[in-house]
């Protein structure tokens, strides 16, 4: 297995750290807002990274971070007039929603930066001590400069690096280029104990803290978007090897970037698009398959025409699955006979050669994907041709369709089966009905005939949908099992 190496800029050998096991670290999101596309791709690349490793017989401990404590949910709490803790918990729950649309599995371990202060404490005092940080009016900085190899996973140069670098008003650094590991507490902000004085962490030092304590140092994988290779990862780097003297990470994995329309992603655009829309349109399994239809490391562009093709793509998988149950099913099946199907067993046998190959290459899903659509037609070229398909090389075919999806992960499993209704009355039809029910709801209310629309909210409670009437809108929960997809908001 060959795997490209952010840090030295070339595929490389895949060596886990310890035989048969492999450590993976990933940079989730700041709980201030719903996750948007750019967010959704890093989740499910990684995700499908995970699943391979399982496929290929590895033991994987998987770790996806929360950031809780950041300048960007303080002021969006405080724009709300609520408690900071209160906003992140939130958007932390809703991340779960996201994620279950798209069949993202949970991680092993998602930690919280609120939940590991003292780990953060002692990382930022080990590095004080070695005169790698010091404190400044109750922050405290990492002094960049004192590190030697700071920028060799950006490949920048720290002279380049502090003809464009300034301070902040209020900042006391020794040097432009150095950033906060501790910032001293401001009126209304989180705040923790510590021996600078009351204060809260910066961005930074929690993923060092958080991936030494449950991956230790020179844990296998550091992964997350090509936009956190600097400075985030830059300073992780920096501060973790500053205070061990040992590699943080063995290889450093970032997707590529997600435009729309072939522009970036961007709020002054206007085109930043969140998950939580883009599911009340699309099927999270046509999402998945797009985010995956590009080589990870390669930019890819969100437009209708390419979820246009991802739908119809779903469809064509769907499609060719339900035929092989179907003619499993029937009285037309023969049974195990010594013959070759027509060629089909030993297809069967090659694609899954094809398939490991473009995992192998660097998670090439791109590759991965046209199997699996080559399996499809295969099958329905079987299908069509044969009066008694055979029930064996039938099997065979379902078994190899559940272990293509068990790495790419496009529909979710329940006790190995493959769930394809779960999106039969996903994306937009149950919106669209939903928001209909909320809209009669809503004129009810409006003509004061509150039968009716005591009516339409416990009918949907009883169906798993709770509503929440706001002064400006509706919003609905899901609290059962009966709708594939998450939350949201009717403006009727």
């Amino acid at each position: 297995m060959e795997i490209f190496n952010t840090l030295t800029g070339r595929k490389e050998t895949f060596r886990p750290r310890e035989p048969g096991k492999v450590g993976i670290y990933v940079c989730g999101p700041t709980t201030y807002n719903f996750i948007h596309l750019g967010n959704a791709r890093a989740l499910v690349v990684f995700d499908t990274i995970r699943r391979y490793f399982l496929y290929r017989g590895y033991q994987v401990s998987y770790v996806q971070n929360f950031t809780d404590v950041d300048d960007k949910i303080i002021n969006r709490a405080r724009a709300e007039g609520m408690d900071p803790a209160v906003l992140a918990a939130r958007y932390v729950d809703e991340y779960f929603v996201d994620a279950d649309a798209l069949n993202v599995r949970r991680a092993d371990v998602h930690p919280k930066a609120s939940n590991h202060i003292p780990e953060i404490i002692e990382l930022i005092q080990t590095l004080v001590d070695r005169e790698l940080a010091y404190e400044a009016g109750g922050d405290v900085y990492f002094a960049v400069r004192k590190f030697t190899d700071y920028g060799k996973l950006s490949k920048r140069s720290v002279d380049d690096l502090r003809a464009g670098a300034r301070v902040e008003v209020g900042e006391q650094k020794h040097d432009p280029l150095d950033f906060a590991l501790w910032k001293a507490a401001k009126p209304g902000e989180p705040r923790w104990d510590s021996p600078w004085g009351p204060g809260r962490p910066g961005w930074h030092i929690e993923c060092s803290a958080m991936a030494q304590k449950y991956l230790g140092v020179g844990f296998d994988i550091h992964g997350g978007g090509a936009d956190l290779i600097f400075p985030h990862h830059e300073n992780e780097i920096a501060q973790s090897e500053g205070a061990t003297g040992r590699p943080f990470a063995r290889y450093w994995v970032h997707n590529g970037f997600v435009t729309i329309r072939e522009e970036k992603m961007s709020k002054s655009l206007g085109n930043v698009s969140l998950m939580r829309e883009l599911t009340r349109i699309h099927p999270g399994a046509a999402l998945r398959l797009f985010l995956l239809s590009n080589h990870y490391r390669s930019p890819l562009d969100f437009n209708q025409e390419s979820m246009d093709a991802g739908v119809r793509s779903l469809e064509r998988l769907k499609t060719s699955i339900n035929l092989v149950r179907e003619a499993l099913e029937s009285r037309r099946v023969r049974e195990n006979t010594p013959d070759d199907a027509g060629g089909l067993a030993a297809a069967l046998d090659q694609l899954r050669t094809r398939f490991e190959a473009a995992m192998d290459d660097d998670f090439n899903t791109a590759l991965a994907q046209a199997v699996l659509f080559d399996l499809a037609g295969e099958v329905n070229g079987y299908l069509h041709h044969s009066e008694r398909p055979n029930r064996g090389v039938l099997q065979k075919v379902l078994d190899l369709f559940t272990v293509f999806n068990n790495v790419l992960g496009i529909f979710p499993e329940r006790e190995g089966w493959l769930v394809l209704e779960a999106e039969s009355l996903g994306g937009e039809l149950s919106h669209r009905l939903l928001d209909l029910l909320i809209a009669v709801r809503q004129d009810a209310r409006r003509r004061k005939d509150f039968a009716t629309a005591d009516r339409i909210r416990d009918g949907l409670r009883e169906l798993g949908v709770t509503l929440e009437d706001t002064a400006e809108s509706v919003r609905w929960k899901k609290t059962g099992h009966q709708w594939p997809e998450g939350n949201g908001r009717s403006t009727t």
